[in-house]
């Protein structure tokens, strides 16, 4: 196990300074989600608003970074000497470096007060398990926070999951699950839009899986599937717990779709609290869109809806017939 982590007390602490305000997003999810594409896309698309931009990478995995990388945990540890040095293998290697950091974070704030007036992307590693049950991503948020970081995790998700009914629940508990446990504001992204239908067809709207509606109705649709019939008690508490909860919400994205990238930048602002501050030019029009959420998600949802899903063309009865 790493050392306390009680000498990581911050100098400011020490000398009763308040450190300055710094806002930025953690960007989360599974392996192979769009993490790294996405931070690239929002780095490039918050310079061109005119904010000054700090890219982290905290995945000491990461190698061949295609953004501009300000910050790079692999200086202080890589998952290449953890394997070899300690005979770990890749999994238990990235707990390993993780708790490194988590060790070491006297490291990591040497590096970013370097960076002043600044908005943090945190390019973190996609191991599953790192958000919904092990401790040191946790434990570096909270105290990223103690350095008076206003945080949003940003958790994304193939959106091609939602057209299959038992990957989209799986989904659903793995988002529900990392939320409670990360403790920070939250925004779900369903990435990768324009592939959404790459692997199936959507059994319903895509607003059903952007806003989880009632659940009874996938899960009528999963028992369809000999397989999934036997399990359908256990997948009918699963939906229990979930919309108990009512947490779970999902924007979807496309990188490369410049209104996608707005109505995800808006949902993270309003989150940490930075469309709220002074730092940059706003009305008073937009700042009460954010407060009350008169942004409308609805209208926007059913715009990605008509861009990138294939409608059918049949009638509400034929389709209640299909399913």
């Amino acid at each position: 196990m790493p050392p306390s982590l009680l000498g990581t007390e911050t100098m400011s602490s020490q000398t009763g300074a308040t450190p300055p305000l710094r806002f930025g997003q953690v960007v989360i999810g599974p392996p192979g989600s769009g993490k790294t594409t996405y931070c690239q896309g929002m780095q490039e698309f918050l310079t061109h608003l005119g904010r000054k931009v700090v890219v982290v990478n905290m995945d000491p995995a990461n190698e061949g970074l295609p953004y501009s990388c300000d910050i790079n945990i692999s200086e202080l540890v890589t998952l290449d000497d953890v394997m070899e040095g300690l005979k770990l293998g890749p999994n238990g290697g990235l707990l390993y470096c993780m708790e490194y950091v988590e060790a070491n974070l006297d490291w990591l704030q040497n590096k970013l007060k370097q960076h002043s007036d600044c908005y943090f992307l945190f390019d973190c590693p996609g191991q599953v398990e790192l958000y919904t049950h092990q401790n040191s991503v946790k434990n570096i948020f909270s105290q990223l926070a103690k350095w008076n970081f206003r945080l949003t995790a940003v958790h994304l998700v193939d959106s091609h999951y939602c057209a299959d009914p038992a990957k989209f629940i799986s989904v659903l508990c793995t988002s529900l699950s990392t939320m409670l446990h990360v403790e920070l504001p939250h925004v779900n992204i369903l990435s990768k839009m324009d592939l959404i239908e790459q692997y199936g067809k959507l059994a319903f709207n895509l607003d059903f899986y952007t806003e989880v509606m009632d659940l009874t109705y996938l899960l009528d649709h999963l028992a369809a599937d000999p397989f999934f019939k036997k399990f359908h008690h256990l997948n009918e508490k699963l939906a229990e717990v979930i919309q108990d909860y009512g947490l779970v919400s999902f924007v979807p994205l496309n990188v490369q779709d410049k209104e996608s990238m707005i109505q995800v930048l808006r949902a993270v602002d309003k989150a940490n609290g930075y469309c709220f501050g002074d730092l940059e030019e706003r009305n008073l029009q937009a700042m009460m869109s954010a407060a009350v959420g008169a942004d409308f998600q609805f209208d926007s949802t059913l715009g990605v809806q008509e861009r990138y899903v294939e409608t059918s063309g049949k009638t509400v009865e034929e389709e209640m017939m299909d399913l």
